[in-house]
């Protein structure tokens, strides 16, 4: 049922595999995947897709034959400039940059509540590549499973991570194997600032 449904309202939206995967940051074959109904997206993932779809994950899943929650309408959102504010590596041993690369476009509430960064370096691999606009939520705290931007150490080094709460421990988790956890702990810590919240990526500008 999911299968049949996600590739139905898909193309209803007019959205190809390439299109939804980048609205979701995740790969397209992981979409062809969900389409054959060989894996299934992870709880998070699916809210966002139903979210995307406009509709309920209990639909998706054949929960619900109703198509939508009867919920108020969400609120068309147009097209608004986002500031493309500077790079940041997806890796350790760079700074976050605040330089001005002009705008890019996004369908979002509160855009000056957003910025864009590029990014650079592979440790983010297969998931967001070099050359990737990031498009991050100004805010100053990150749940666990998070990607995020943070910004860590005295001279403000800025990297794109998973953020992972592991007991009293962050762990700074990259998605190319070829690279190192940072696990940061006790005093480090205090180090740590969050810049936002990664809410898309958009392949090579």
């Amino acid at each position: 049922m999911f299968p049949q449904r996600l590739k139905q309202l898909r193309k209803e939206m007019g959205l190809s595999q390439k299109s939804l995967s980048e609205h979701l940051g995740v790969t397209q074959q992981a979409v062809g995947k969900w389409e054959t109904g060989r894996s299934s997206p992870d709880p998070t993932t699916l809210a966002r897709l139903a979210e995307l779809l406009e509709t309920s994950a209990d639909y998706l899943l054949g929960i619900s034959e109703q198509p939508a929650e009867p919920a108020a309408p969400s609120l068309p959102y147009g097209e608004s400039p986002i500031p493309v504010i500077g790079t940041v590596r997806a890796g350790y041993g760079s700074l976050a940059f605040e330089e001005d690369y002009g705008v890019e476009y996004a369908c979002v509430k509160d855009p000056e509540s957003y910025f864009y960064l590029v990014v650079k370096g592979d440790s983010m691999e297969p998931r967001i590549s070099d050359g990737d606009l990031a498009l991050v939520h100004r805010q100053p705290t990150l749940e666990n499973g998070d990607l995020g931007v943070m910004v860590y150490g005295d001279e403000g080094e800025g990297t794109l991570k998973k953020y992972v709460l592991r007991g009293n421990a962050v762990v700074l988790q990259p998605f190319n194997p070829a690279y190192e956890p940072k696990v940061l702990r006790g005093e480090e810590l205090d180090k740590l600032f969050i810049a936002g919240k990664v809410v898309e990526t958009k392949a090579k500008w």
